[in-house]
């Protein structure tokens, strides 16, 4: 049995900064016997063309409708800012593409159950990218408590920060994502 290489499309990619380009195109390199990434879709062509030269990528998009509608891609990559998942996956879905999606799917419950009914509708293998756990602090969490380091756990209080919300986006350690081989998804 011969396994299939998906093909991936990238929506939001920026050379040397944000989670695609720091997290899922090192993992897609590295499982490069089951995924093969095709090209890249920004905001612009121009920006599209500065990440496949910085990234020796294959092809920049003109745009999104562009990216989904290529026969290339099998599967849709969305790393941009939350308030666009709705618009890139919804052009995705409805382009026939598997969806691979950062987490979270929408902007509030009604887009992600959205997502997810048009999704199911259409037979579309949707992921949410939820890159958190797999982050090398909560491995570490996860051993001490497994060890026993901490005893038993009772409760827990979680003190996070999301940044600033701005444009910048803080050069200060290595992301993480999953990708995993995957035998075909349905069609």
């Amino acid at each position: 049995m011969t396994e299939q290489r998906f093909r991936v499309g990238i929506v939001g990619l920026e050379p040397g900064r944000g989670w695609a380009a720091r997290a899922h195109v090192p993992a897609l390199r590295a499982l490069s016997d089951n995924y093969e990434i095709v090209g890249v879709a920004n905001t612009s062509l121009a920006s599209a063309q500065r990440a496949a030269a910085a990234l020796g990528l294959p092809r920049a998009y003109n745009d999104v409708a562009e990216l989904v509608s290529a026969p290339e891609v099998d599967i849709v990559t969305v790393t941009v800012k939350v308030p666009h998942h709705l618009e890139v996956v919804k052009a995705a879905i409805d382009a026939g593409k598997h969806v691979h999606c950062e987490w979270p799917l929408g902007n509030g419950l009604a887009e992600a159950e959205e997502l997810a009914e048009l999704a199911k509708a259409k037979s579309i293998l949707g992921v949410v990218g939820t890159q958190a756990r797999a982050s090398l602090e909560i491995e570490y969490l996860k051993h001490l408590i497994t060890d026993g380091f901490v005893g038993e756990v009772l409760s827990t209080t979680i003190v996070a920060r999301g940044g600033g919300w701005g444009g910048s986006i803080a050069r200060r350690r290595v992301m993480h994502t999953c990708w995993i081989a995957l035998p075909a998804p349905p069609c």
